[in-house]
């Protein structure tokens, strides 16, 4: 069931208007299985606008991530990442992601829209939690907001594998936990 809700209505100061990604309070992350355990990384470059519409059903996000900035604290496993294997960042030089709508289902809200990988575009929704709007001591006006979602990377064609000696079970997961925190400063609305 999708509602049309005022900003105001859910969030006192979220109000219409552009709001950019502020790069340094903000995180790109991803987790995925790795063998016995998971390994955990983040997008270091990245860039976007939220514009929340007088409806939080008409309200647009954009996002624009470099693959080359991925840093999974291991250079050799970051260049492998960046190679054909994973991102193929020699031909496709950004992750994207275009939100269409907030909608809500009972108290949770999800942002519905379109994540591209590789050239693939395929659609997400991610839950969303409000964490408020504020005053800066930079003289502007920030909101919060966490986002989560689980994607399975071969939608992606992102589908290199490796066995795992002495077993039948391969060395990477399928799944991938996005997880992202956004600090975003209110434009003029």
């Amino acid at each position: 069931m999708t509602l049309a809700v005022a900003p105001q209505q859910l969030a006192p100061g979220l109000v219409p208007g552009t709001w950019t990604i502020d790069p340094v309070h903000s995180e790109v992350a991803f987790v995925v299985r790795h063998l016995v355990s998971k390994v955990r990384g983040t997008f270091h470059e990245f860039e976007g606008d939220i514009v929340i519409g007088e409806t939080l059903d008409r309200s647009t996000v954009d996002v624009r991530i470099n693959p080359s900035s991925v840093n999974t604290k291991n250079e050799t496993r970051d260049n492998h990442l960046r190679s054909a294997d994973f991102f193929e960042v020699d031909a496709h030089d950004a992750l994207t992601f275009r939100g269409t709508g907030i909608r809500q289902d009972g108290d949770d809200f999800y942002l519905d829209g379109e994540l591209t990988i590789r050239g693939t575009t395929k659609p997400v929704s991610l839950a969303v939690e409000f964490g408020g709007v504020s005053p800066s001591p930079f003289n502007d006006t920030r909101a919060g907001f966490s986002a989560t979602t689980k994607i399975n990377r071969h939608d992606f064609g992102v589908s290199f594998n490796g066995p795992v000696p002495g077993s039948d079970k391969a060395m990477l997961g399928d799944v991938v936990t996005i997880a992202i925190e956004v600090e975003a400063v209110l434009q003029d609305a």
